[in-house]
């Protein structure tokens, strides 16, 4: 654990912070305030002295640690697991840690922040969801599911926080497949995950409450296919994973 650093520009945590966006995120917002990782594993570079990790499984029964963590007023969760797999192939146990670490896991945190997000004081949050939890998604039956359940929530809270007065909101990333991280075995490289990073938090400092990349480039299209025929958009979501070459 690296040493106490005291900076007046603000303080974050980043649940997942050790990898991938979690990591470009942490190490963007390290370069103007302190920073606390939460993570199960070290995290994958040098971290500057400004930036602390500290060691959690979100497996875990007691998530107390997030009350020990109120000094913030920027929370992003980038924290969650999956594999292309038919249902099938995906046992109970996998199915089990998948809705906790994903859904389940990233709604505890944010009901230990909520006192915060529901402030008239400015709060800042992020969650990483996916394109997955927007429509059905063959080979991530599971996966999406556990996205879906918190595109659901975010919507939910958002609106209850906009009626409560509040102008937080919890701003939803949901990307398709992302470069630059450990997602389904590859490796971090951080020039590419360092760009999206920095739009991330941008668009958090701004409190919006979607962000869909290459939407109108991609996903505009498929979204639009997925509402006039879900069976037919499904069926061409499960051919396309299937010669994507991603399976294993």
């Amino acid at each position: 654990m690296s040493k106490a650093f005291v900076c007046p520009c603000g303080k974050s945590v980043v649940v997942g912070g050790s990898n991938g966006v979690g990591l470009a995120v942490a190490l963007t917002l390290s370069e103007t305030e302190q920073v606390v990782i939460v993570d199960k594993v070290e995290p994958d570079a040098q971290l500057p002295e400004n930036v602390e990790f500290v060691r959690f499984n979100l497996l875990s029964e007691d998530y107390s640690l997030f009350d020990r963590l109120q000094d913030v007023d920027k929370l992003v969760i980038t924290a969650g697991f999956g594999r292309l797999s038919l249902f099938e192939n995906v046992s109970e146990e996998e199915l089990v840690r998948m809705m906790q670490v994903n859904a389940v896991g990233v709604m505890r945190i944010i009901h230990h922040y909520y006192n915060k997000l529901h402030s008239k004081e400015d709060f800042f949050c992020a969650v990483m969801v996916s394109i997955s939890g927007f429509m059905s998604s063959p080979f991530f039956a599971v996966y999406g599911a556990s996205k879906a359940a918190l595109k659901i929530f975010i919507e939910s809270l958002n609106v209850e926080l906009l009626k409560s007065g509040t102008t937080n909101q919890i701003l939803n990333v949901s990307p398709g497949s992302l470069g630059g991280t450990r997602f389904e075995g590859a490796k971090n490289d951080l020039s590419l995950t360092l760009p999206f990073a920095k739009e991330l938090i941008d668009r958090m400092m701004n409190k919006e409450d979607l962000f869909i990349p290459h939407y109108e480039e991609t996903f505009k299209e498929v979204l639009a296919r997925y509402a006039a025929d879900f069976r037919k958009e499904g069926a061409h979501s499960y051919d396309y994973k299937l010669n994507s070459g991603r399976l294993k």
